[in-house]
């Protein structure tokens, strides 16, 4: 990649196609899943190289829930098996690391082991890495509500005083800059219920490559696309 090009601040990725990716392999769903899980590592190590600051990813939404018993038990169970290990790997390349999401809609040792991780990691100064677990943009922005509504009721909020930051401190995501860009995986061209307010301004990249098959080149292949629009907030040239 040239080096005048803008590595946008934060990439943020819809990681869909696992199990199509095992289906057309006559592998079970699960084994996608698993590729799929080592290449979030391989990306947040290429993306930390590139010099991206923040990535985040979209794990397990709140729609996932519907899926068959089995394949949700088994995506449980290997997020529980990265965040027992992602303790040392991050410590190693200094990520920190949050979980955004409603983390009260899950069993009671992931949230213990979730707590774990991101205290253990909340001073490392390297690449910020934001995984979506139990996420969905919709029930993200009724729980930043109920925030609102619960200090305006309680008269430590005057409802005339709300702006747009207001709101974007009372959601998952607070303090962190929103996406510059937008990657969706295995030609689906729509946002499914993730990070709506955030990506306002975002740019969108859809690619036919399921996740299980992207890589840095990829990667690099959606930075040169960044790079050729015109990001103009709504304003003029």
């Amino acid at each position: 990649m040239a080096s005048d090009r803008k590595i946008p601040t934060h990439v943020a990725i819809i990681m869909d196609g696992n199990g199509r990716w095992a289906k057309k392999r006559g592998l079970p769903r699960t084994m996608g899943h698993i590729q799929g899980g080592k290449v979030v590592e391989q990306i947040l190590e290429d993306a930390d190289a590139l010099g991206i600051s923040y990535l985040t990813v979209y794990a397990f939404s709140t729609e996932n829930w519907s899926r068959p018993a089995a394949e949700v038990s088994a995506l449980m169970n290997q997020l529980r098996g990265y965040m027992k290990t992602a303790m040392v790997k991050c410590a190693r390349n200094n990520v920190c690391v949050r979980i955004i999401g409603d983390k009260t809609g899950l069993a009671p040792d992931l949230q213990e082991a979730i707590r774990d991780l991101e205290e253990s990691t909340k001073n490392n100064t390297g690449i910020h890495f934001q995984i979506a677990i139990n996420y969905g943009a919709r029930d993200e922005m009724v729980r930043g509500i109920r925030k609102i509504a619960e200090k305006a009721a309680a008269g430590q909020l005057d409802p005339a005083s709300i702006t747009e930051e207001t709101v974007a401190d009372s959601l998952d995501t607070a303090g962190i800059p929103d996406p510059d860009l937008l990657i969706r995986t295995c030609g689906e061209e729509r946002i499914s219920n993730f990070l709506m307010w955030q990506i306002a301004y975002a740019e969108l990249y859809f690619t036919p490559v399921a996740w299980p098959d992207f890589d840095k080149a990829e990667l690099e292949r959606a930075i040169e696309v960044y790079n050729h629009r015109e990001r103009r907030y709504g304003g003029l040239v």
